[in-house]
């Protein structure tokens, strides 16, 4: 398989990372296709689609192999249980799946045509492999059951100092405190008084966490 398109998003690495799609509905993100694959025949249709599903290569995994049992973040990081019963990366094949809120396509962009979606739980650049609509007849499934991960987590609250927060983009500013509300810490590191940091929006972002409050203590640009 190769990759038909690639998407532009604000993380440049992992941590950070919603867990889930949809989470945090105002993350944006663009889907920019590859070369070959930017005839705008290819998305006739699409705009009738309110959400797309994204299949795509965990391409930050695909070298650190599998184990038949891992530890998801909902269950502490501390429990095992089948890889085949959780959405981990650490796959046989490296394969991740997506539903994104489709928003806009441009047909014609310097970069060919574009998918602009939103609620998306990638890494900049990630490959995507294909892109499928969401059929709300086949795929929403109201009676179903969610195992371990039955509910989305409490959200933080996020204590955002008003002139930290200046830094920020205002445009961004909206999902970085939804980002900072789910909780980007590995769920094995619980130390209250451990500083954090990751990469949002060509910003470094530093926090602390504990007690329900996670604590915004420092944004600077990040390193080139």
């Amino acid at each position: 398989m190769e990759p038909v398109a690639h998407i532009r998003t604000e993380f440049p690495g992992k941590f950070g990372v919603p867990r889930q799609a949809g989470l945090v509905p105002e993350l944006r993100g663009r889907v920019v296709f590859e070369p070959p694959f930017r005839a705008p025949e290819a998305l006739r249709g699409i705009e009738g689609f309110s959400h797309l599903w994204l299949i795509w290569e965990f391409s930050e995994n695909k070298e650190a192999g599998w184990s038949p049992t891992v530890r998801p973040p909902r269950l502490g990081g501390n429990q095992r249980v089948g890889v085949f019963a959780t959405r981990s990366p650490f796959r046989p094949n490296p394969i991740g799946l997506s539903c994104v809120k489709l928003e806009q396509v441009e047909l014609s962009t310097p970069d060919g045509p574009v998918l602009h979606v939103s609620g998306a739980d990638l890494v900049d650049g990630t490959p995507i492999l294909d892109i499928k609509p969401y059929l709300p007849y086949a795929d929403c499934r109201p009676e179903a059951v969610g195992g371990f991960a039955g509910q989305a987590p409490e959200p933080l609250r996020v204590d955002f100092p008003p002139a930290l927060l200046e830094r920020v983009p205002q445009g961004e500013r909206e999902a970085l405190l939804a980002v900072l509300a789910q909780d980007p810490r590995p769920p094995y590191q619980r130390d209250p008084r451990r500083v954090y940091g990751f990469g949002f929006a060509g910003l470094e972002v530093r926090f602390t966490a504990g007690d329900g409050v996670l604590t915004v203590v420092g944004v600077e640009p990040a390193a080139r």
